[in-house]
């Protein structure tokens, strides 16, 4: 009992600061027991905003840990954790005014990279197949505890400029969809996981209701390491 309130402060402890990456690894060896896996689990994400006008990929990184509880069924498992760095927005955005004829000037011809950031929490059924291929699905609840809009514009024979402006009060501090997910386990099913997860926002993410609803959506690629897991011991003949 006191392993699974352990699992549930350090999840918490997460929304707190980046270092507390740091300290599940080196409690990790702690954490992994025979009903459960820890890990950390990183990779690439790729969002955009729907209904966003003029709404481009943007491209970004992600980091977080996670854990797989074994139930009953030995080929399922609760798959849960938190992605402590996970930009979603979009990029190629057309300019609005700034309210200031200068940077209106300075920026004209440049374009807008939106950047919304949550604490994402996913909540998922993680079947696993005899070849060691995975698949799961269902929801990811997010948390925004910051959000930019970034104008950008290149200059000839200059470097690019860059002008930020806070815009976390424009969106809701909640965000909650669905994810469905697929991957491979390496090294016989006791190795890194290799993944890729969907999200589908299906919360309307814009405080004001001036445009069509807006939802977040994202592509992640995922690398998924065990810590302190200790290697499968060989069978005795």
């Amino acid at each position: 009992m006191k392993k699974y309130f352990l699992v549930v402060g350090l999840t918490l402890l997460a929304f707190a600061s980046d270092a507390q990456v740091l300290i599940s690894i080196l409690l990790g060896d702690k954490l992994n027991t025979g009903k459960i896996e820890f890990g950390l689990e990183g990779g690439a994400n790729f969002s955009t905003i729907k209904n966003l006008t003029g709404a481009n990929t943007l491209t970004g990184f992600n980091l977080g840990f996670y854990f797989d509880f074994k139930l009953k069924h030995p080929q399922w498992m609760f798959n849960t954790g938190v992605i402590v760095k996970s930009p979603m927005g979009a990029e190629g955005l057309p300019l609005y005014s700034l309210n200031n004829d200068h940077l209106d000037s300075v920026f004209k011809g440049g374009s807008v990279t939106r950047k919304i950031r949550y604490f994402n929490v996913p909540l998922m059924m993680k079947y696993t197949f005899k070849n060691n291929l995975f698949a799961k699905g269902g929801v990811q609840l997010g948390l925004r505890y910051k959000a930019f809009d970034e104008f950008i514009n290149t200059v000839k024979d200059e470097e690019d400029l860059h002008y930020k402006i806070k815009t976390k009060d424009q969106f809701h501090p909640i965000d909650a969809g669905l994810a469905i997910g697929i991957g491979y386990r390496l090294m016989k099913g006791s190795g890194m996981n290799l993944g890729f997860q969907y999200y589908h926002g299906l919360a309307d993410i814009e405080v004001a209701d001036v445009n069509a609803k807006q939802f977040n959506r994202v592509m992640y690629v995922t690398a998924g390491i065990p810590i302190g897991k200790k290697p499968k011991k060989p069978k005795s003949e």
